[in-house]
């Protein structure tokens, strides 16, 4: 089923320090060994991950395990929730490599840092309710189609072939001028991985994730056969603080000029993905998340990064749900994986280092098939739902042939088209007076066949003001008009606007005119837009029976 994109929110929108204190509260020895174990076994997902992220980002396994490091304590310090997990992502990777290739890894750092200035402002202005306008279909689209760039992105990793270009597009279609020339040893290592993945119970992958097993039986089946011809990772440095790192004395105007588009793409990545997994692993724990503290937290957190020499992170669902599932009771989980992959850094970086290349190709292309929400795909497409399908599609084929930024713009404004174009078909009926149905009033008064009631349904705005005017040439010659509004939600200026023009010409040919059933939005629009004024107050009915028995009254009266 199609997840609905909700926010918990409002009233749990508590003060950080309220907040922590609640969840700290009854802290004891129990809950902290479930925090050790739940960080432990994050520790064992994020592992792989973080190398491979480093890696397929364009910048280097070494700073996928740093992001991972500095994130999981930072983030989850300052973040709004218990629960959250941040570091490198395939969707984030798969942004950074388009700007690796064009600004290099000062680029990445700079943009890193002014993205998370944006997000720390987004989150002290109280933005992070902004994500719920963005559709579902068009969220599933874009996920779909970064997993489409991981899956390029790593073609050469897993073939061990050779491409140039600065796009993946432009890196496949080298290959026609190039040629393609698989490296078989490091495809039979690539499989190993992916098969190794599929096959590994899931019962199994809650403790030990099947990426580390396969990555571990990679690296000893390659270092058995000596398999030399294989790329690999190469050397961990055993520090926080890489020599490739935000170089403060290079930043100047021009940087951020040219840098403008990847700080923006980065920056509402961040803020989609975090939020996302904040509302996602709230359901699953049950628990609050104030999602303007989180944007505080990814902001702060990604303008420290940088200056260490990680790369961009956000809040990741595959490691947050590990969490949740493992037992998690605090944030201190997330501090605890940082520390296991820290002592891993120290400890393991001469294994690591061997890691063949194709290896962390088959994690990532296994990563990339999983990251799409194929309950989601699936529901839309067997429900043959021709908007959703449509806006899954647009956002999906922009985002790999342009990017994150230019395809959630394209894919909100051909979702608002969609939403205008179904909103303009108004409806409008006339209905004489059917005397027999009036409870007080005893046979049929000759008002009765010169009064009408126009029913409007749908909401009257801009672009459903030609088909309301349409319809209206089409009344009946009614001598007395009662336009019963109940179905009508709400007006813009051109829908009252067409309405008082309407009301002045049935005036000016001697004809009475009433309203019923008026939503309270929209008398406020016929305040201020001088309709009230033009009909006056007692021009206005609860209902139509109310407006007949008026109209008669002053028949009566007559």
């Amino acid at each position: 089923m199609m997840r609905k994109n909700q926010f918990i929110g409002g009233k749990h929108d508590k003060n950080y320090l309220t907040s922590l204190k609640q969840e700290f509260s009854g802290y004891n020895t129990a809950k902290l060994m479930k925090d050790i174990m739940a960080g432990l076994t994050v520790c064992a997902v994020a592992l792989p991950l973080a190398l491979a992220f480093g890696v397929s980002s364009g910048a280097t396994a070494a700073a996928g395990l740093v992001t991972a490091i500095i994130a999981g304590v930072v983030i989850a310090v300052l973040g709004g929730a218990s629960f959250q997990i941040s570091g490198p992502t395939g969707a984030m990777s798969a942004v950074l490599v388009g700007i690796v290739a064009s600004y290099g890894l000062q680029g990445v750092f700079f943009a890193c840092f002014a993205a998370g200035a944006l997000l720390l402002l987004a989150g002290i202005f109280k933005l992070g309710r902004l994500i719920s306008f963005i559709p579902m279909p068009v969220i599933m689209g874009f996920t779909s189609g970064i997993a489409i760039i991981i899956a390029m992105g790593q073609i050469d990793n897993l073939f061990g072939t050779a491409s140039e270009g600065s796009s993946n597009l432009a890196k496949i279609a080298s290959y026609a001028r190039l040629g393609f020339h698989p490296n078989l040893q490091a495809v039979l290592i690539g499989l190993l991985v992916v098969v190794v993945m599929i096959v590994w119970p899931k019962k199994w992958g809650s403790r030990v994730p099947g990426s580390l097993v396969g990555i571990i039986l990679a690296t000893v089946v390659s270092a058995l056969f000596r398999m030399d011809s294989i790329a690999t990772v190469g050397d961990i440095p055993r520090t926080l603080m890489l020599a490739d790192r935000l170089d403060l004395g290079s930043l100047n105007l021009d940087i951020l000029k040219n840098l403008i588009s990847p700080i923006v793409t980065i920056a509402a990545l961040g803020m989609i993905e975090s939020l996302l997994c904040g509302a996602s692993a709230s359901r699953m724990k049950n628990e609050p998340f104030n999602a303007d503290q989180e944007l505080i937290a990814q902001g702060v957190g990604n303008m420290l990064l940088p200056l260490f020499g990680g790369v961009p992170a956000t809040a990741a669902i595959a490691r947050t749900s590990v969490a949740v599932k493992s037992g998690q009771q605090t944030r201190l989980a997330s501090v605890f994986h940082s520390v296991f992959l820290l002592a891993s850094m120290f400890l393991l970086g001469g294994v690591m280092a061997r890691l063949p290349l194709a290896a962390l190709a088959g994690v990532l292309m296994v990563t990339a098939w999983r990251m799409n929400d194929r309950d989601g795909i699936r529901y839309i497409f067997s429900h043959k739902l021709k908007s959703g399908i449509s806006q899954f599609l647009i956002t999906m084929l922009a985002t790999v042939i342009f990017d994150l930024t230019v395809a959630i713009l394209l894919g909100v404004a051909y979702s608002a088209i969609l939403y205008i174009a179904k909103s303009s078909r108004i409806g409008v009926s006339f209905s004489d007076i059917d005397a027999n149905k009036l409870r007080t009033v005893e046979g049929k008064p000759p008002v009765l066949e010169t009064t009408g009631v126009v029913y409007v349904t749908g909401s009257l705005f801009f672009g459903a003001v030609d088909e309301f005017n349409r319809r209206m040439a089409e009344m009946p010659a009614y001598d007395h008009v009662i336009f019963s509004l109940r179905g009508m939600p709400n007006i813009d200026v051109s829908g009252a606007q067409a309405v008082l023009e309407l009301c002045e010409s049935l005036q000016k040919q001697g004809k009475t005119v009433a309203c019923c059933g008026m939503a309270d939005s929209v008398r406020t629009y016929f305040d201020r837009t001088g309709i009230t004024v033009l009909l006056g107050e007692t021009a206005y009915f609860w209902n139509a029976e109310d407006a007949i028995l008026d109209l008669l009254s002053a028949e009566i009266a007559e």
